[in-house]
């Protein structure tokens, strides 16, 4: 552990021989901006030359000032989806948003802690999101400056946030878990949770399309499809026998080419069409990890870009085309390297966060220039995986400056490349990179990532404080420290040390009077300039410039503000090999060689301006003054009585370092810790506030959501309701179509019957028509025999007995006519009667039809009322179920259902006892019939003996007569009384032909005349009739009784109010 004076020159001298990129005090100043304390201003005060400052446009620090300025980090850049705004965040959480169209700055947010990540490609264009350390998730706005929303959900610090191209989605990924979140509502969607032994490198969007890739510690690379979030396919393992772990990922703007990259100079390129590995690409052997891979777009490559930018380890970005192997141009230097960069959508810009925190904006047209391009590229292509691996002949490009040649032949499948050698020495630069083996660099790289910077015990401000509690409150260490840490960058156990040696050895005394500087040394370089240069002496103080405005500024930095790079070396050489006081002694030598221009200042601000920066002066007359002064300064004043020789660091352990007062540094300390508290307790109060806040908005949101739910249940169930309204509509409507249509069949069949009878009675007209026509001739032709019997008779009258025998002979052809006669009545009877009895069984045929018909009306209406009560109680039943539906269980519904069916049980015993009721009425009206046909029976054979009484009667007259008229024949006249006897027998013949009888009849036989035969049967059809009215009448008043007195005895079943539950 223990530094000597000449093993610290040889670290100079090794310094000053590495290839370097150009001295700080070489080349034009470029422009610089201090944001300083302004919330809002112009950028660059001059319009910028970034063709003469190596592309750098404008040079941005943020700076505190105060009694000794301090520089506040930046730690993260994003662009905007134009590429014309910036947004950037230092280490103190203040977000700034420039627009380099307007040469604009505004802070638009303090978030009061570092942030590890932001994206500035939200939908909502004044909308950023920005990764705290806290390990949340903040939306602000960055024209209200006000916060949008908060995210919260990760256990890890966030590295990285990928939003989706529409700008409505976002992906935040830690180390441990990835979460999508709806960026509309702010509300995760998805979460993607790995084993701890595997870990997350990085999740996010592929460009122009609703894919999500996911790249794992493990070298595993999957693809999700972003709707349904199912795997669409995994890249296959990379080739064998390779050692890169993939850290750092870039997609082409087309999503086509994914570029992958780690610990190692070697980047694989796959194709994501083919998802196969079609090259890797070697980078110099000065580059042997890679930190950051971006893209650069051109307006004219339709998203396939060529040219990718590579952060390596010595925080140079290195701007490659990948097809032709070409380097085209790099920024960043040893000096000035470049911890993390971001390259514009539109190509025009590349933003970068420089490793002493400042930000650099480059313009990528005064890069790509010819003149501007540094020398040829160290890198080449060691595999193409694009063509067929099974081609023999396979040949690489071998890359050059300027053209192209071609190699050997290979052998086999293989591809054999030759290395370019590198021009510059790289032993020293891996030296500094090795790390001592307390340290793991690995665990160090994580730690940066997570936090954006090491953490203080890595530091080597934090080693100092550690060391001794003094170094944690002097303002001035970091200033100290500062030219040692820019050479040690990459080792911060020797830069510790160094420093250590430094602070113990040539800054004896500087403690003591704390906080104060330090007055006793001060004052012993005033008696040095006082001895040897007692005009300047007095020209400072006639000016009140004192040696803490001379002399202090000079030893607070270790002239690293004075000095260049060389100047210093050279300086530091000649102090560390000399005595401590040699380097108060050399701060005076300054001042005396820089009488001549200090002589001209009148004013404070010039002379603190001078002490503050570089001046034209030869820094070796500065080391011989020095010497002299060694040499020529009396002892009584001279820096060497007071200071102790110099003393190397122990071995072991670090020496005690208590040379300090320390009842102040305690009480800062202590002060510092309770303002430090009071933060903590104010950021958790207003983090609690956040919380509550935020849980209020949730809650305002849940309510919103409810009623808005609420509404649309509303508008469904009433939507619902109109619809079964005009469902009830149609349905009666159908009703009212299916009654018409039913009316309309019923007068139809009322027509058709109406017809009928009318098509039978008049068919009964034209029979008694016929029967009156033949009576007709029958009486005309009987008349015109008498009339031709009494011409016979007139003429025969005087031939009495010829008469009498013709008379007889023509009586016994009467005779044998009447007994014609007879027999075609008995058959017209016999017609007369079966025409009756189908009649009869026609009107028993149509009883029967008729009851029927009323049956399946009554049952038809029934089944019709029993529907419209069964819809109505399921209507009410729906309407109780929409009221009452969470009142009402399982039991109740089994209850109801049990009810339904007793009262369908009960409809269905009535309507038995109904039918049963009308069967009986049925069999009643079939024993009336029975008894009425009996009855008709009855008066027939009461008729037919009366038939035979008066047949017998009259047979008897008949023979009374024709004896008489035998004893009349002999008298005058009786040809006249029995012409009259024989008119009034046949008037009776015609008269017995309408009422049925049985037996042989005499042809002498008279029956009543043809009107009283009309008469007769005209009245026996009106009894039918009326019979058949009165029977009808009579069962439609027992179907009257039977109703009432069922629902009498039975009253109708009254539903309890019930309700449906789902």
């Amino acid at each position: 552990m223990a530094a000597a004076p000449p093993a610290t020159a040889a670290v100079g001298a090794a310094l000053r021989e590495e290839d370097e990129r150009g001295s700080g005090g070489a080349g034009p100043r470029m422009e610089s901006s201090d944001l300083g304390s302004r919330q809002q201003g112009p950028i660059w005060h001059r319009k910028p030359s970034p063709a003469a400052r190596q592309g750098v446009i404008v040079n941005i620090i943020h700076s505190v000032k105060g009694y000794h300025s301090k520089t506040i980090r930046f730690l993260n850049v994003a662009f905007d989806s134009s590429g014309d705004s910036l947004l950037a965040g230092d280490h103190q959480g203040n977000i700034y948003v420039f627009d380099l169209n307007g040469n604009r700055f505004n802070l638009v947010q303090r978030t009061m802690q570092a942030c590890t990540a932001l994206a500035f490609n939200l939908r909502r264009k004044t909308e950023f999101l920005v990764a705290l350390a806290d390990y949340s998730v903040k939306c602000f706005d960055t024209e209200t400056k006000e916060l949008v929303s908060w995210m919260r959900g990760h256990d890890s610090s966030v590295s990285s946030i990928s939003v989706h191209g529409s700008g409505r989605y976002a992906i935040t990924t830690s180390t441990d878990t990835a979460q999508l979140w709806d960026l509309d509502t702010f509300q995760r969607k998805r979460k993607l949770n790995v084993r701890q032994s595997v870990g997350i490198q990085k999740v996010f969007f592929l460009p122009l399309s609703n894919t999500i890739l996911s790249c794992f510690k493990d070298n595993s690379v999957f693809a999700w499809e972003f709707d349904t979030l199912h795997c669409k396919y995994r890249l296959p393992t990379p080739v064998e026998g390779s050692v890169l772990l993939y850290k750092v990922f870039a997609v082409t703007r087309d999503g086509r080419i994914f570029v992958a990259g780690g610990k190692s100079n070697h980047l694989h390129l796959w194709c994501l069409q083919s998802k196969q590995l079609i090259r890797i690409i070697q980078m110099p052997a000065k580059v042997r990890a890679v930190r950051h891979l971006e893209f650069l777009p051109d307006s004219f490559d339709g998203g396939s870009n060529q040219v990718l930018g590579v952060l390596s380890q010595d925080n140079i970005m290195r701007f490659i085309n990948i097809e032709t192997c070409k380097l085209l141009f790099d920024i960043g230097s040893h000096e000035e390297g470049i911890s993390t960069a971001a390259v514009s959508p539109n190509g025009r810009y590349i933003a970068s966060v420089m490793e002493n925190g400042s930000l650099n904006l480059y313009s990528v047209q005064a890069l790509d220039q010819e003149g501007n391009k540094p020398p040829p590229p160290m890198f080449k292509v060691v595999k193409d995986w694009s063509k067929c691996t099974s081609e023999a002949n396979k040949q690489a490009m071998r890359v050059t400056s300027g053209r192209s040649e071609w190699p050997w032949k290979s052998k086999g499948s293989k591809i054999q490349t030759r290395l370019l050698k590198l021009q510059v020495n790289s032993s020293f630069e891996n030296k500094e990179n090795e790390l001592p083996g307390g340290l793991n660099k690995k665990r160090l790289q994580a730690l940066l990532k997570g936090f954006g910077e090491y953490p203080a015990k890595y530091r080597t401000l934090s080693a100092l404080a550690h060391w001794s509690a003094i170094f944690a409150e002097t303002p001035y260490i970091p200033l100290l420290a500062f030219p040692f840490v820019k050479l040690f960058q990459n080792n911060q156990l020797i830069c510790f040390e160094v420093v250590a040696t430094v602070v113990v050895n040539f800054c004896q005394h500087w403690f003591e009077y704390f906080p104060n500087p330090p007055v006793n040394v001060l004052s012993m370089m005033e008696n040095v300039l006082a001895h040897h240069d007692k005009e300047l002496l007095q020209h400072l103080i006639k000016y009140s410039v004192t040696s803490q405005v001379y002399a202090w500024p000079l030893l607070e930095t270790l002239f690293s503000e004075v000095l260049t790079r060389e100047e210093w070396l050279k300086v530091f050489d000649n102090i560390f090999s000399n005595h401590p006081s040699y380097f108060l002694m050399i701060a005076v030598a300054y001042i005396i060689c820089s009488r001549a221009p200090l002589l001209h200042c009148n004013q404070t601000a010039d002379f603190e301006y001078f002490f503050h920066h570089r001046n034209n002066l030869d820094i070796n007359v500065v080391i011989k003054e020095a010497y002299h002064l060694m040499e020529a300064t009396p002892l009584d004043i001279h820096p060497q009585r007071m200071l102790d020789d110099f003393i190397p660091l122990t071995k072991g352990q670090y020496p005690v370092f208590n040379k300090y007062p320390t009842f102040i540094v305690d009480y800062q300390t202590q002060e510092r810790e309770r303002i430090r508290q009071d933060e903590i307790e104010y950021l958790r109060e207003r983090q609690l506030a956040h919380e509550l806040e935020a849980k209020a908005q949730e809650r305002k949101a849940e309510d919103e959501a409810w009623y808005r739910k609420q509404e649309l249940l509303r508008e469904a169930e009433e939507q619902r309701r109109k619809i079964l309204l005009e469902e009830e509509k149609k349905l009666a409507e159908q009703k009212q179509r299916l009654a018409a249509v039913k009316r309309e069949l019923k007068v139809k069949e009322l027509q058709f019957l109406d017809a009928s009878r009318r098509r039978f009675l008049k068919y009964q007209q034209d029979q008694r028509q016929m029967e009156l026509k033949r009576l007709d001739d029958e009486i005309a032709r009987k008349a015109s025999m008498r009339e031709q019997e009494t011409a016979a008779t007139v003429q025969d009258v005087e031939v009495q007995r010829l008469e009498l025998e013709s008379q007889r002979q023509l009586f016994e052809q009467h005779l044998i006519k009447d007994q014609e006669a007879v027999t075609k009545e008995m058959k017209e009877e016999v017609d007369a009667h079966q025409r009756k009895v189908d009649l009869e069984d026609h009107l028993v045929q149509r009883l029967m039809e008729i009851e029927r018909e009323e049956k399946q009306k009554a049952q038809i209406v029934a089944e019709e009322n029993l529907t419209k009560a069964e819809q109505k109680r399921f209507d009410t039943d729906w309407r109780l179920q929409a009221l009452h539906k969470l009142r009402r269980d399982d039991q109740n519904r089994e209850k109801h259902y049990e009810e339904i069916a007793k009262i369908l049980h009960d409809n269905r015993v009535k309507e038995a006892e109904l039918l049963k009721t009308m069967r009986e009425a049925e069999e009643k009206k079939w024993e009336e019939v029975i008894q009425k046909k009996a009855q008709l029976e009855e008066e027939q054979k009461a008729a037919a003996a009366a038939d035979e009484h008066r047949k017998q009667f009259l047979e008897d007259k008949i023979n009374d007569a024709l004896e008489l008229a035998e004893k009349l024949q002999r008298e005058d006249g009786y040809f006249e009384r029995l012409r009259d006897l024989k008119a009034r027998r046949t008037e009776r013949g015609v008269e017995l032909q309408r009422v049925p009888r049985s037996g042989n009849i005499c042809l002498n036989d008279l029956s009543a005349s043809e009107s009283s035969s009309h008469m007769s049967l005209d009245r026996r059809r009106e009894e039918l009739a009326c019979q058949e009215q009165e029977l009808m009448a009579e069962v439609r008043r027992l179907r009257q009784k039977l109703t009432s007195q069922a629902q009498t005895r039975r009253p109708p079943s009254r539903f309890q109010a019930t309700k449906w539950t789902p």
